[in-house]
C-alpha cells in the first residue's frame, strides 16, 4: 500500500466524525461534504510526516474550513428544517451506541438550533470543536487568530448564549453535573470501573504546564488511561461551575490552587486542568 493510499484510509476513518463537526458547523449536509473534501484536499497537499496528531489536525481543519464557508456570502443561508434529523450525531466510522446518539439528540439538538440562529462564525467554530468535540483551547488559538486566553472567553460567552436560549437548560447543568459529581466520588475512592463507565471511550485530558509541575498529566487519551490517572486522586476536590459549565476546584488555605473543566455529554469526553494563578483569576467561578 503507497503512501498516499495509507494517508486516504486513515482520512476515511476520521470522515464520519469530521462530516459531524461541519454539519453542526454548517446546518447543511451537502455543505458538510463539500468542507470535508476541501478538508481531504488540504491534508494531501500538506506534508503528512510532520502531522503528530493527525484526527486533531484534521479536526481543526475542517473548523479552519467551515469558518471560512460561514464567513462567505455563499454560506449565509437559512437552517434547512431537516438539519437536526440529518446525521447530526455521527460518533465514529463505523460505530453506532443507540443509548449515546439519543444522549445526545438530547442534549445538543436544542443548543445546535440556537447555535445556528444566533451564533457568530466565531463564536459557532469554538463552541462547536470545545463543547461538542473537547478541543483544547491552545489549539482553538491559532484557528480563530485569538490567544488561548481570548478563546476560552468566546467559549464562555457562546455557551452563556446557548443556555439561554435552550428551552431546559438548568435541566442539562443538573445532568451534567451529577455526572461530575459521580466522577469525583469514584475518583476519591478508587472505584475504577465506575470511572471508566462515566468516561468517554475516546476522552481527552489536558492540563496546563503548572499543573504539570504539580505532578498531572500534559495529555492522556482514552477511559482508561484517565480512569488510571484519576484512580484514587480529587480528595480535595468539590464541585463547582466554571465559565458556565461543570466543574470542580481545589481551594488550599483560602486559595484555588486546581481548577477543572468538564465537556459532558452523556459521558464526560473532555477535561481540562488549569493550575496557573493568572488563568484561574481569569475564570468565572462559582463553588458548591
Amino acid at each position: 500500500m503507497s503512501d498516499t493510499d495509507l494517508l486516504a484510509e486513515r482520512f476515511e476513518e476520521q470522515r464520519p466524525r469530521l462530516r459531524s463537526v461541519a454539519q453542526r458547523m454548517l446546518g447543511s449536509g451537502a455543505e458538510a461534504d463539500d468542507a470535508v473534501q476541501d478538508t481531504w484536499l488540504r491534508l494531501s497537499r500538506a506534508d503528512a510526516d510532520g502531522i503528530d496528531n493527525l484526527p486533531g489536525w484534521l479536526t481543526t481543519t475542517v473548523g479552519r474550513v467551515c469558518l471560512d464557508r460561514l464567513g462567505s456570502s455563499a454560506a449565509r443561508h437559512e437552517r434547512p428544517a431537516d438539519v437536526a434529523a440529518d446525521e447530526s450525531t455521527t460518533s465514529g466510522a463505523g460505530e453506532v451506541d443507540p443509548e449515546r446518539e439519543a444522549m445526545l439528540a438530547e442534549s445538543v439538538g436544542r443548543a445546535l438550533d440556537v447555535v445556528l440562529r444566533t451564533l457568530g462564525p466565531t463564536e459557532r467554530l469554538v463552541f462547536v470543536l470545545h463543547d461538542m468535540f473537547a478541543v483544547s483551547f491552545d489549539e482553538l488559538a491559532p484557528v480563530v487568530d485569538r490567544s488561548p486566553a481570548a478563546v476560552r472567553q468566546i467559549a464562555s460567552r457562546a455557551r452563556r448564549r446557548v443556555q439561554a436560549g435552550s428551552p431546559s437548560p438548568e435541566t442539562d447543568r443538573a445532568r451534567q453535573r451529577g455526572v461530575v459529581q459521580a466522577f469525583l466520588a469514584a475518583s476519591r475512592e478508587g472505584r475504577f470501573d465506575d470511572l471508566l463507565t462515566l468516561l468517554d471511550p475516546h476522552v481527552v485530558l489536558r492540563s496546563d504546564a503548572t499543573a504539570v509541575g504539580m505532578g498531572g498529566a500534559g495529555e492522556a487519551r482514552g477511559s482508561a488511561t484517565v480512569a488510571d490517572f484519576f484512580s484514587g486522586k480529587a480528595q480535595g476536590a468539590v464541585p463547582a461551575f466554571v465559565d458556565g459549565a461543570p466543574g470542580a476546584v481545589v481551594v488550599v488555605d483560602g486559595r484555588t490552587r486546581l481548577v477543572l473543566s468538564f465537556v459532558v455529554t452523556d459521558r464526560i469526553i473532555g477535561i481540562e486542568v488549569v493550575a496557573d494563578p493568572d488563568q484561574i483569576a481569569g475564570l468565572d467561578l462559582v463553588v458548591g
